[in-house]
């Protein structure tokens, strides 16, 4: 598997995303795919989680160096001591003596990104967490903190898949060298149904999903991190890195409709 190198970490391209996983249901679904082979864990403070990947991660028993581990910081918690208090918090569950990366989950219209990111810039500093980032930024805020804040982000991560036009976002990420990460990569299943891409895969012997998941892998500086609890899911997704799109499939994918999200913005307070 192709790794991103960002900010002097070393990114997974294909991570498990554990959003709305619980308890042992969750601690199941991890050590599943830590045996299956995946290196990269995305949970946040929000999921409600991080005990239960804590615990999957402690009978896994790879070696930390070998493991990327990302968590985030809910747009509630974005005041300079509830940050810390919110990342003490995440790194006790997940029993861990630092994370991989921590990242801003939604920004908040009354933060104050220059407090926020001298936050998570010591935070970096006390090798507490390897990078910082953020989720859910639109251009206008990139720019803020890229340009003015210079604050060193490691990605943004965001809904991108093949019926979702991210083509802004991610002209500017790439412009600036930076990762972009790709959640509800498989629309939440969604795809399953799609005659395109349901053709594309009998071509190729794979699964609509998978040729989905292979035409954002394929993308420079893109990385995915869907969410699969089942072993037979997990695999699959590791299994369409084998996949080879041609021209044509690509052609293809490019004509299908991009206006499907399946997270709405608008239940973020912050979201403009």
């Amino acid at each position: 598997m192709d790794n991103l190198q960002t900010q002097g970490i070393s990114l997974p391209q294909l991570g498990l995303g554990t959003f709305r996983m619980q308890g042992d249901a969750c601690r199941a679904a991890v050590e599943s795919a830590l045996g299956l082979g995946y290196r990269h864990i995305d949970t946040a403070e929000m999921y409600g989680n991080e005990e239960a990947i804590g615990a999957a991660i402690a009978d896994a028993k790879i070696a930390r160096k070998d493991l990327h581990v990302t968590t985030k910081v809910w747009h509630e918690n974005l005041a300079p001591d509830a940050i810390r208090k919110a990342f003490d918090a995440s790194l006790n569950k997940l029993r861990l003596d630092h994370v991989d990366l921590y990242l801003v989950h939604w920004p908040s219209r009354n933060m104050k990104l220059p407090a926020v990111f001298e936050t998570l810039m010591k935070l970096k500093e006390e090798g507490r967490t390897r990078a910082i980032g953020v989720a859910n930024f639109t251009t206008a805020l990139l720019k803020t903190v890229v340009e003015d804040i210079k604050a060193p982000i490691a990605c943004n991560q965001i809904e991108y898949h093949a019926m979702l036009d991210q083509t802004a976002v991610r002209k500017y990420l790439a412009a600036k060298s930076i990762p972009l990460v790709a959640y509800c990569p498989l629309a939440q299943g969604r795809f399953a149904t799609d005659e395109t891409l349901a053709k594309i895969g009998s071509k190729h012997d794979a699964t609509a999903a998978q040729v989905a998941l292979k035409w954002l892998l394929d993308q420079d500086g893109v990385a995915a991190i869907p969410k699969a609890s089942r072993a037979e899911s997990q695999k699959a997704n590791l299994d369409a890195l084998k996949v080879r799109l041609d021209d044509d499939d690509r052609k293809a994918i490019a004509a299908l409709r991009k206006d499907m999200r399946c997270v709405n913005p608008g239940f973020a307070p912050a979201w403009d």
